[in-house]
């Protein structure tokens, strides 16, 4: 069966019947090869995928929707946004015919852009995700909006990273998105680093071991 979006695999370094699922996805004019390169670093219990965005936007360049600025301000395409919210979760209907995995313990996480769109999906599905990982990201209004807010949605693992030096996407937007979490219940694990727009070695270091008390 052909699955709506391409895509690169590591296999759990530790075989189990049903491993916990880490869906990645990657930042706006990048591609699956980008986060695949920090597999080798993440938990061995983990069946990890990579995604390639369904926008083409030049040679080995994808996106997950486009973004326009009027004033400064960022605008995005939330027709484009909405459809590859919705590629995601027909990805993850379809995988389990390619790949067995444990349906509770989905987690689906991303740098940038793909943070985003982590958050959108992850928030707005809590009975599909068990767990978000928001790096270098943040949460649209949009998603706000369509937040479900139950007494399961607390339970919800959400790991939020940022560079106060980040002069693509705020600090600011970081610690909105935590106070806004925390206002509808949940309880993110929030960490600054003195960086810029990217992943450092100390951020991955304090995921895996987050993911890895988590998981």
């Amino acid at each position: 069966m052909k699955l709506p979006l391409e895509y690169l695999v590591r296999k759990p370094k530790l075989p189990t019947e049903n491993p916990p699922l880490l869906l990645l996805l990657h930042g706006v004019g990048s591609n699956e090869e980008d986060l695949f390169s920090l597999t080798e670093f993440l938990p061995d219990s983990l069946l990890i995928l990579s995604l390639r965005g369904p926008l083409v936007m030049g040679r080995d360049r994808f996106g997950w929707y486009e973004i326009t600025f009027q004033g400064g301000i960022p605008k995005i395409d939330l027709e484009q946004q909405k459809k590859s919210h919705q590629f995601l979760l027909e990805f993850l209907d379809q995988l389990q015919n390619e790949y067995p995995f444990d349906q509770n313990k989905v987690w689906i996480g991303g740098f940038s852009q793909g943070a985003v769109m982590s958050y959108s999906v992850g928030l707005e599905h809590p009975d599909r995700f068990k767990g978000i990982i928001a790096l270098s990201g943040r949460l649209l209004e949009e998603t706000k909006q369509n937040i479900i807010t139950s007494a399961g949605t607390q339970k919800q693992n959400i790991y939020i990273a940022h560079g106060t030096n980040d002069n693509v996407i705020s600090i600011t937007a970081a610690r909105s998105a935590k106070e806004f979490l925390e206002s509808s219940g949940r309880t993110p694990h929030y960490q600054e680093y003195a960086e810029g727009h990217t992943i450092s070695r100390e951020m991955l270091k304090d995921l895996v071991n987050w993911m890895e008390k988590e998981l």
